[in-house]
Order: C-alpha cells, then sequence, then structure tokens
C-alpha cells in the first residue's frame, strides 16, 4: 500500500495510508520533523490519519518532509510526496474556527471539571462516612475479632481520602484550562495587545516588500522570485486588516487609542493604575518618572523621583487615560477636601501618649520602631506630650511661629536642620501633606527649636517641595523671630 504525505496551508500535513503494526510509527514518532525539526507526527481519531501539529496555515520546511519520505522508503514503504503551499484559506476563515475550537473547549473542559468535582465529594463523603465509627477514638484491638475490619476500613478511608484530593486537583485542572479556552477571544483581540501586534505584522510586511525589491531586510536577503513572497505578502496584508477591523470595532465601543498629539511635557499620564507627569514625549510613548516611585503612590511627580534620574517609558497601547496639570491640581485639591470633610465628620480617637515619648527629630515616622505613636506626635512642639495640649493660639492674640525641619533616615547631624519659618497651622498643613515625605525623609516642626547656630541651621531649599506650598497657598520665610513662648506646663 502507498503511503501519502501532502502539505498544503488549508490542511497542514497529513499522512495517509498507513496501518497498524506495519512499521511507520517508529518512524513518523521521531522528534525530527516540522518547521523547528523537533517534532512528531501524531495519530488523529476524528481524521483518522496521522498528522503533524501546528502545520496548518504555515509553509512547510521541505527538507522535512523530503527526509521523511526518504526514511519511509529505506523500511520498504512505496512514498509519494506532494506540496502546495498556494493553497491555503483566509485569515478570516481560521480565526473563526480558532474561535469556535475554543468555545467547543471551554464547554468539554467545563464537563471534566464538574465531573471531578462531583467524584471528590462523593470520595470525601465516602470517607467522612467510613471515619464516623472511630469518632470517639477507638483503636484497633489487635487479636480482637474486629481487627480485620478495622484494618479495611482504615485502609478504605485513606484510599477515599486519597482519591478526593486527587479528583479535586483534577477539577481545578481543567476548571483553569476551561477559563483560558473561554478568555480566548477576549484576550486576543484585547486593544493593547491587537496594537502590539498589528506593529509586528507591519513591520515583517515592510520586510517582506523589501526582498520582493531585491533588498536585505531583517539581516539578509530573499530571492525576488521566491512565490513564497506573494504567498506570505497576502496572508500578512489580509492579517492586518482583520486586526485593524478589530481595533475599529473597539473604537466604536469608546476604546481611545492614544498618540504623540494627545500630550505635552507637564501633563499626566494614567499608567498602570499610576498617575505619572509626563517627562518627554516621543512618537510611540512618553517618559516617565522611574516606576519605582509608584509603589503605594496615586500620583507621581517629576518632583518625586527618589532613584536618581531613573526614567521609565509608558507605551501608547498601554496607556488607561490623561490629565493636564491644572486638572490634576484641581482633583488633588477636591480629593483633598473630601479627606479633610471625612475627618472632620469622624469621631476623634483619643489615645494616650506617655509624657516621656517625644519626637524626636532624627527618627521620622516611616522607620521608628513605635510608628503608631510616632504618628500621634509627629507635629508636636518638642517637650510636650500631645498636640491636644499644644494651644494653637497666644492668649495676646498673637498666632504661634514654627520651623519646618527636614529629618533624614539615620541621621548623626549634632544640629537640626530647618527649611522654613511659617505660622504653627501652615507648619501642620504642610508637615501632615504624605507628598513631604519620602523613603529617605520627611518634614516635621517645632515651636522650640532652641537657639540658632547652636541647636539648629538654615538648610538650602531645593524647591522640590514648591507645588505642595504653592497648591496650599503658603509663603514660608527664611527668618525666625519666634514669639514670647509661655511657660512649659508641668508634667
Amino acid at each position: 500500500m502507498t503511503i501519502e504525505i501532502t502539505h498544503t496551508r488549508r490542511e497542514g500535513t497529513l499522512i495517509e495510508g498507513t496501518s497498524r503494526g506495519d512499521g511507520s510509527a517508529e518512524i513518523l514518532r521521531l522528534r525530527e520533523y516540522g518547521r523547528t525539526q523537533s517534532q512528531p507526527f501524531r495519530w488523529s481519531r476524528n481524521i483518522d490519519c496521522w498528522y503533524l501539529p501546528h502545520s496548518r496555515d504555515h509553509a512547510t520546511y521541505t527538507p522535512s518532509l523530503e527526509l521523511l519520505a526518504q526514511r519511509l522508503r529505506d523500511a520498504g514503504f512505496e512514498v509519494t510526496l506532494t506540496i502546495d503551499n498556494a493553497d491555503r484559506r483566509s485569515f478570516s476563515d481560521a480565526e473563526k474556527e480558532r474561535e469556535e475550537k475554543a468555545e467547543g473547549r471551554a464547554e468539554r473542559f467545563g464537563g471534566y471539571a464538574a465531573s471531578a468535582a462531583q467524584n471528590s465529594e462523593a470520595a470525601w463523603k465516602s470517607s467522612h462516612e467510613i471515619s464516623e465509627r472511630f469518632a470517639f477514638g477507638q483503636p484497633i484491638l489487635v487479636g480482637h475479632h474486629s481487627e480485620r475490619r478495622a484494618r479495611r476500613d482504615h485502609a478504605r478511608m485513606d484510599n477515599a481520602m486519597r482519591k478526593s484530593i486527587g479528583e479535586s486537583d483534577r477539577a481545578a485542572h481543567w476548571t483553569g484550562r476551561a477559563q483560558a479556552a473561554a478568555n480566548y477571544e477576549r484576550f486576543k483581540k484585547d486593544p493593547g495587545r491587537t496594537l502590539r501586534r498589528l506593529d509586528k505584522l507591519r513591520a515583517d510586511l515592510r520586510a517582506v516588500e523589501k526582498w520582493q525589491r531585491g533588498e536585505s531586510a531583517k539581516g539578509f536577503f530573499r530571492s525576488p522570485a521566491d512565490p513564497e513572497l506573494e504567498t506570505e505578502h497576502q496572508e500578512l496584508t489580509e492579517e492586518i486588516q482583520h486586526w485593524e477591523q478589530v481595533i475599529k470595532d473597539a473604537e466604536a465601543e469608546g476604546f481611545k487609542m492614544w498618540s504623540k498629539a494627545d500630550f505635552t511635557r507637564g501633563d499626566f499620564v494614567l499608567y498602570r493604575g499610576t498617575w505619572y507627569e509626563v517627562l518627554r514625549v516621543n512618537s510611540k510613548s512618553v517618559t516617565i518618572p522611574h516606576i519605582h516611585n509608584g509603589v503605594g503612590q496615586r500620583v507621581v511627580r517629576a518632583v518625586d523621583n527618589r532613584h536618581d534620574g531613573w526614567t521609565w517609558t509608558a507605551p501608547y497601547d498601554d496607556v488607561s487615560g490623561r490629565k493636564s496639570a491644572d486638572e490634576m491640581q484641581q482633583s488633588t485639591r477636591a480629593e483633598a477636601a473630601e479627606h479633610q470633610e471625612q475627618a472632620q465628620q469622624a469621631p476623634p480617637i483619643k489615645e494616650p501618649v506617655p509624657a516621656a515619648e517625644t519626637c524626636p527629630t532624627s527618627h521620622p515616622r516611616p522607620w521608628h520602631a513605635k510608628a503608631r505613636r510616632w504618628a500621634l506626635c509627629q507635629h508636636a512642639p518638642e517637650g510636650r506630650s500631645s498636640p491636644a495640649t499644644a494651644p494653637t493660639e497666644r492668649a495676646n492674640g498673637r498666632e504661634d511661629m514654627a520651623l519646618v525641619l527636614i529629618t533624614s533616615k539615620n541621621s548623626r547631624r549634632p544640629r537640626k536642620r530647618a527649611l522654613w519659618a511659617m505660622t504653627r497651622r501652615e507648619a501642620q498643613a504642610v508637615c501632615g501633606d504624605p507628598r513631604t515625605s519620602g523613603r529617605s525623609y520627611m518634614l516635621t516642626w517645632t515651636d522650640r527649636p532652641g537657639t540658632e547656630r547652636a541647636d539648629w541651621e538654615w538648610v538650602p531649599d531645593n524647591g522640590s517641595q514648591a507645588p505642595v506650598l504653592d497648591e496650599l497657598g503658603i509663603t514660608p520665610r527664611r527668618e525666625w523671630t519666634a514669639a514670647p513662648q509661655a511657660p512649659a506646663e508641668a508634667a
């Protein structure tokens, strides 16, 4: 009997004419075929012949099939080899068939998962019923007439429980497979993935067109007379048109395609759940502060870049939103007002703080071992036990003044470092803003700093907190003229 080896793009690589036990299976199962030269042939009960996996809709590697034909002839078989790479189906038809098969797999795998879950439940109940006989810890009575039955029940209970666990794992496996098959179309047509896929396909099409003109592409040449180039050109053109239609459908449903024209420097871009300030606008992406700055943050500004000027790029196909600088500022103000209103409406929480525990400026609250207690007293004047006991206004009507200090992690400086002088209320607002604390520093304040140059000193202001000051409407000063201090209350 003659063995027929055929390959078309429409049907893939098929082998017909074999029979069980004729010796051809050992040759076909070798992992030496296909485009990768590492695939075996498989038997299909549906089409009743051997086939090469993943060979449909692709050109074959002819030397691989010629090697197979020669091996079969050496084994005593008559072999015919037919290759027609031009016989193909349209990409839309192929994609539709793949989606239908995915739906069928989802339904089939879902049935497997339900069956395994039922078997697991039944096995568990069987094990539980047997274990009821030993509910009070009855041991096996060695030598008693019940010993054989007790040991048999223990073995049955153990086997039933092992079966229940195994079926539960099997149910989880098939549930995952069913979910993956059900999500095939949604993931395949995801707009972001589709845009990236289109970029690759267009690059491949440009390479084919260069080869057809006799030019080099991707680092090598191909003969312009190769008929495979025309087939590849048709396939790529159809595939690009198909996915472009998918993008048009997504745009009709509200999907936004971002581009360079949508952004300017200083805008904010929503990238993977975090808002980043745009540092530079590129042709295919925007440059933003490094994403490590966005851990635990909702908004990352240029001044928040704590990684030595490191940056990141956000491709337009991964962008989810845009806000101008004014819109972001208004949004931040609205959120701050909402939080303040909620804080005013919430009942006050009174928690005692030991009098001996003050706020050392050398230990900012993110690193202090007693973080919760530090959070309560972070803005208390030095020497005071609680901010609740600090007066907000003097008896003579003059408002208290305070120094805003900057503290650093593991700092061992002999003197405190002062940034600005302002009123107590302004200092509370500045130091209470979450933007004034970072990984290695924070701002705090005091109205009793001691003697200038002996206990504290002025340090340069690099302007990194200017947006916070502008938003709060505060104009700081760089001179310290504290009002006369009232005597401290006895502890």
